[in-house]
């Protein structure tokens, strides 16, 4: 039977790490992995997680199934940061633990299949688990150009696609910190959003897996909650991974607005349904720790804290890199305005390779850097090798 099985593309992103880690070179640059890196290239876990992982220790005293439903405290836990001071909108959202945002995003796209949506319109270059999860489900993509080549979110793209989309499709948008290129909509961009999904009726997807990272909780979610005040209906994949630095622990969130209270059971006994046959029930640990956080003051604040500190490093990393102005042909200063982990260079598939083999840069081929693998001791190195290569 095995013999039936065509072999797979490795994924490239992993080629690179084992590529990055055979590499002798003292000063070797990783500018790939998607992890937030402090100024010593450590990707520690949060004080808070720490602190909460005590009080897990000292008082969990059972390890039982919860339900495809996952941790409800957790759930509701989090709905006042994503969602502001009325986090249920009048009781008509609701949610569920899922396993990252991953799991989050697969089960949104799969209850949107289930209700009859077949196409989903995505702004792209995106992350690339969007488009291989839509393949896995067949769903088709339509994709549509995320940027302008200045460097500004392209709102005449993101405007024809919702107003064009027809009742068995949907649009697909990042929250803030967008993956892979760091450019988010502005204020008066997100308002604009809002008011075609209105107008049109498209169903808004909405991927938020980087809140805190861009310009503050509640800054980062604001686009979001302009577009959900604006709808009946909308789908929100959330993660923790990156602001609670939960990567393996695998903590994510699927949430539903409805257009009354009622809605709501329908739409979980089908989410549940589908999360029972993919995982059963999502792991408890990470969520369980975030419940623990969010419901102490004190924890919550150190939690903050740490996040702030993470934004400032890699604000102050773009910048010092907007500083520099130009490496080679490379304008460097649209670079400040961007948020979160990422950002696009760019570079052909031949400068990478050049940077890779002759610096020690580790960058993947699209051009996407991981602003966190960049430090006051490596920025030096890393903009004259940039200058060197696309010179």
């Amino acid at each position: 039977m095995l013999d039936r099985l065509s072999p797979q593309a490795p994924d490239a992103l992993l080629a690179l790490i084992r590529l990055h880690a055979a590499d002798p070179r003292e000063d070797k640059i990783d500018l790939g992995v998607g992890v937030y890196r402090t100024e010593s290239g450590a990707t520690p876990v949060f004080a808070a997680i720490k602190a909460a992982e005590q009080v897990l220790v000292d008082t969990q005293d059972s390890k039982s199934y919860l339900g495809p439903e996952g941790d409800m405290g957790f759930v509701n836990a989090l709905m006042p940061y994503i969602f502001g001071a009325d986090p249920t909108m009048g009781g008509r959202i609701s949610g569920m633990q899922t396993p990252g945002g991953t799991g989050a995003v697969r089960l949104a796209l799969a209850l949107a299949l289930k209700a009859g949506v077949k196409r989903v319109h995505m702004g792209v270059p995106s992350w690339p688990n969007h488009a291989q999860i839509l393949a896995d489900l067949g769903m088709e993509l339509a994709p549509f150009d995320h940027a302008n080549p200045d460097g500004t979110a392209n709102l005449d793209a993101v405007l024809a696609a919702i107003n064009g989309a027809g009742s068995d499709e949907a649009v697909l948008l990042h929250a803030c910190c967008h993956n892979p290129t760091g450019i988010d909509y502005t204020a008066e961009q997100w308002a604009a959003i809002a008011e075609a999904f209105a107008a049109s009726g498209t169903f808004p997807i909405i991927d938020s897996a980087y809140q805190g990272l861009g310009h503050g909780m509640e800054e980062d979610a604001a686009g979001m909650r302009a577009v959900l005040a604006a709808v009946p209906e909308a789908f929100i994949a959330y993660s923790c991974d990156k602001n609670f630095g939960q990567y393996r622990d695998r903590v994510g969130a699927f949430y539903v607005l409805a257009k009354e209270q009622g809605a709501l059971d329908t739409a979980f006994s089908n989410a549940n349904a589908l999360a029972r046959a993919g995982w059963s029930m999502p792991p408890d640990h990470g969520g369980a720790a975030v419940r623990i956080i969010l419901r102490d003051p004190d924890m919550t604040a150190q939690w903050l804290a740490e996040l702030d500190d993470m934004r400032a490093r890699m604000r102050g990393v773009r910048d010092a890199l907007a500083k520099a102005g130009t490496a080679g042909r490379i304008d460097l200063t649209p670079l400040a305005h961007q948020n979160g982990l990422f950002s696009m260079l760019p570079v052909t598939k031949e400068e990478v390779a050049q940077l890779r083999e002759e610096h020690g840069i580790y960058m993947a081929a699209s051009g996407r850097i991981n602003i966190a693998g960049l430090t006051p001791g490596n920025l030096p190195k890393f903009i004259a090798a940039l200058a060197a290569v696309a010179g």
